[in-house]
């Protein structure tokens, strides 16, 4: 396997994208729930939770950064065989393959059980999750630019359900978020430890960097897409500690959703039919980037093709649409999901940014030693 891809110019996008393809990975199924779970660690101060988090994500975007700068047009997935040799790298680089899988397996069952739970309680999992293969698979087959083209048209035509957040910012409560810096530095911590699934997905950038054509301004979109990923958060956030009581938020598993409720329109009975609706818009690019993550990677790891690979994996969906009605698999799918993410994305960059260092700087004393 090269180390470094070799992507055709038909084949790359502008860097001015990047901003659309980290929201598109962000912002997903796990902005529907999170306000409960961070809550629960860090009460009123939440906020706090979500803007350590939001820092913490600058710092290790950076370190993903760097590593990538270190080589020419590398991938992750290079990166491991040229650190820890063909074998280890292989095998650290199939586990990120089941990393995608099993997050794409979480974002798939999470949407089809909130449609289940808020819109059509008698619809069959497997219809559900049919309709929603035919959109993954027709997407994914038109490759990165196409998906990337999807996930750029979404995100404009999402952004007006921000707007219906208006009704529940005017009936906050301001006194809920009394008193202020109560939280210990442990419990905030813990608070932002508990966004790891909805921030999960800046990853990509391991793996779509080497299609980046004019890599020099690769920056400022990531680092603005993870703001503007880490700016909803904390709207919904404050919005959320604002609108419920602390008893109710404490147990309301999809507060966000349960906001929209509280936004009503002269036209319209139930606005969230409409928003959950509409939520496909935030979950299809989601899918789409990871799946085609796991399709690229399987191919430059094992020269599988695409194909057979995206309809395995596509297989593997609709199998899982068999433990939708078990709840608590749901719940312990993402869970697990939850911490092996924490040390994948958040703690393995900062663990590899040494080691490349010194690889490459042992490389070129030896390309100098042989030249004398």
């Amino acid at each position: 396997m090269d180390i470094n891809v070799k992507v055709k110019n038909d084949l790359q996008i502008r860097a001015f994208y990047l901003f659309f393809i980290v929201t598109g990975t962000q912002i997903g199924v796990g902005m529907m729930g999170y306000p409960m779970y961070v809550y629960n660690e860090a009460k009123q101060d939440s906020w706090i939770s979500i803007l350590i988090a939001y820092v913490y994500l600058m710092v290790v975007v950076y370190v993903m950064y760097l590593i990538l700068k270190q080589y020419k047009n590398a991938d992750i997935l290079g990166i491991q065989v040229d650190v820890f040799g063909k074998w280890i790298g292989k095998l650290l680089g199939t586990i990120y393959m089941i990393h995608f899988t099993v997050g794409l397996i979480t974002v798939f069952v999470t949407y089809i059980e909130v449609v289940q739970i808020f819109i059509f309680p008698q619809l069959s999992s497997f219809v559900m999750g049919g309709l929603l293969l035919i959109l993954i698979i027709y997407g994914a087959l038109g490759g990165l630019r196409v998906i990337v083209g999807v996930a750029f048209i979404f995100f404009f035509l999402t952004q007006w359900l921000l707007f219906l957040f208006y009704e529940p910012i005017m009936k906050m409560e301001f006194n809920n978020f009394q008193p202020y810096f109560e939280a210990t530095i442990p419990e905030l911590l813990q608070g932002a430890k508990k966004t790891t699934f909805t921030f999960v997905g800046f990853e990509i950038l391991f793996f779509v960097y080497p299609f980046i054509q004019n890599k020099q301004k690769a920056k400022r979109p990531i680092f603005l897409g993870i703001t503007y990923t880490a700016l909803i958060a904390l709207l919904q956030m404050v919005i959320a500690i604002g609108f419920f009581s602390p008893g109710l938020l404490a147990q309301l598993e999809w507060a966000v959703l349960t906001l929209f409720k509280g936004s009503k329109l002269p036209f319209i009975n139930r606005i969230d039919f409409i928003v959950i609706a509409e939520w496909i818009m935030v979950i299809v690019p989601v899918m789409l980037l990871l799946i085609w993550m796991i399709t690229y990677g399987m191919k430059r790891l094992y020269n599988i093709p695409r194909k057979f690979t995206l309809f395995t994996v596509a297989l593997l969906l609709f199998i899982s649409c068999g433990f939708i009605s078990r709840h608590t698999y749901v719940i312990k799918l993402t869970d697990a999901y939850s911490v092996i993410s924490f040390w994948i994305v958040y703690v393995y960059p900062f663990i590899l940014l040494p080691i490349v260092w010194i690889k490459r700087r042992w490389d070129k004393k030896r390309k100098g030693g042989g030249k004398k």
